[in-house]
């Protein structure tokens, strides 16, 4: 007997603006259970800040009326979700709940919550992390990770799980809430306060991540020649092939004098207070372009010797180089990565996207609202999204997974 073939992959996704939170949740279950008109196998929930009084009552609302054994979710600074007409909407100052639903026939789901002292060693073999999971590494899954902000066990996580799970992509975002009263985490209708809350996904599924980190370089490309911790203290610069040029080294202050004579009025303006650090993350490609750098904070200058710290350690060979954020830089960054991306995947059609996007961006980075999910939609139309805006975004750059800021995420699940 040949194997059934088993139905298609569906992705639903509803938004409701009710302040009720026991209307809010009746509308994006009916909505979502309409849409997708099939059985659901994974739930993702986020609610904004607004609702923060009342994390602890979503769960019991959502089981009465929502049938489904693997969910996750957390609370967000605002939320991303489709509203009644079907449009994608970013809500990020108002009581809101958005809802995803996922039917997904061939996945194998699971979820989990992790604390800091679930966490093994950094030094332990790989398959200590994947038996804290529960899936083993053949099974090639991939992760949406929903952490609490206020939690340290992430920095350690990410390591870890891309040491167990080399292969797979992990996206998600640091849980928000403007309230004095916390985050919340929710995983299979238990509510938290702290760890990180995931789901893996492994079988019949792809994941694939888009990171907009909204930088552009400018000047040239350096490599590092003398650091410690995450101070950089020598470097030298390199043409845009990656070869030294003509071998001279500078301080990391010099360079950025240097560099900053080049940029015209506007730019030198925005340098005040809107300049970043580029960490390449291949050490192979030579030439290196926009997407290649891990973004990293510059922390400070020690004009005595010309040192720059940034928000991340520094190892001699690696290469940098300055990076400028304004709304135009993000826009830039982000249609050219979508762009990229529906170039490489000509013929595929995703289900659904989730959409993980730092509280510094949307209306306040571009004066208009909607601005990243529209964009997502413009080159990958018909696709539900959703997702919360972060205090931290999580996803891939080069073959190691971050932490970012100032980032959208855009997690992209389809069929194989």
């Amino acid at each position: 007997m040949p194997e059934a073939t088993p139905g298609r992959m569906k992705w639903a996704s509803a938004l409701s603006t009710k302040p009720s939170l026991e209307a809010a949740v009746k509308e994006v279950v009916e909505q979502a259970q309409q849409r997708l008109q099939a059985s659901a196998d994974l739930a993702l929930v986020f609610i904004s800040s607004a609702f923060a009084s009342e994390y602890s009552r979503l769960m019991p609302l959502l089981k009465e009326h929502l049938s489904v054994s693997a969910l996750i979710g957390c609370s967000g600074g605002g939320v991303v979700g489709v509203d009644g007409s079907g449009g994608i909407c970013e809500l990020e100052d108002e009581a809101a709940l958005t809802l995803s639903l996922a039917h997904l026939p061939g996945v194998n789901v699971q979820t989990f919550h992790l604390v800091e002292e679930d966490l093994p060693d950094l030094d332990s073999p790989p398959n200590r992390w994947s038996d804290l999971i529960g899936v083993p590494p053949e099974d090639r899954p991939h992760f949406i990770l929903l952490s609490d902000s206020l939690s340290s066990e992430t920095r350690d996580l990410l390591p870890g799980l891309d040491y167990a799970y080399p292969e797979a992509v992990k996206i998600g975002g640091m849980a928000t809430s403007s309230s004095m009263s916390g985050n919340g985490l929710f995983r299979d209708f238990e509510f938290y306060r702290e760890g990180t809350v995931g789901v893996a996904l492994s079988g019949n599924v792809v994941l694939e991540a888009i990171v907009a980190q909204g930088c552009r370089p400018i000047g040239h490309p350096y490599r590092v020649i003398e650091g410690e911790r995450n101070i950089m203290l020598k470097l030298e610069q390199q043409d845009e092939s990656g070869e030294a040029n003509d071998g001279e080294i500078c301080t990391p202050l010099e360079a950025l004098q240097s560099l900053y004579q080049d940029l015209d009025d506007d730019e030198q303006e925005l340098a005040q207070n809107s300049l970043f650090i580029g960490v390449a993350q291949s050490e192979f490609k030579m030439r290196l372009e926009q997407g290649d750098f891990l973004i990293r904070t510059m922390l400070g200058v020690d004009p005595r010797v010309g040192a720059i710290a940034i928000g991340d350690r520094v190892r001699p060979g690696q290469r940098i180089q300055f990076h400028l954020r304004d709304a135009d830089a993000s826009a830039e960054d982000l249609e050219m990565l979508l762009q990229r991306y529906r170039q490489q995947h000509v013929g595929s059609s995703p289900a659904g996207a989730l959409m993980f996007t730092c509280v510094g961006r949307g209306e306040g980075l571009y004066d208009e609202p909607n601005f990243d999910s529209k964009l997502f939609s413009q080159f990958i139309p018909n696709v539900p999204l959703s997702g919360f805006f972060c205090g931290g975004e999580i996803g891939p750059v080069g073959n190691s997974t971050f932490i970012h800021g100032y980032t959208s995420v855009f997690g992209i699940c389809r069929e194989p």
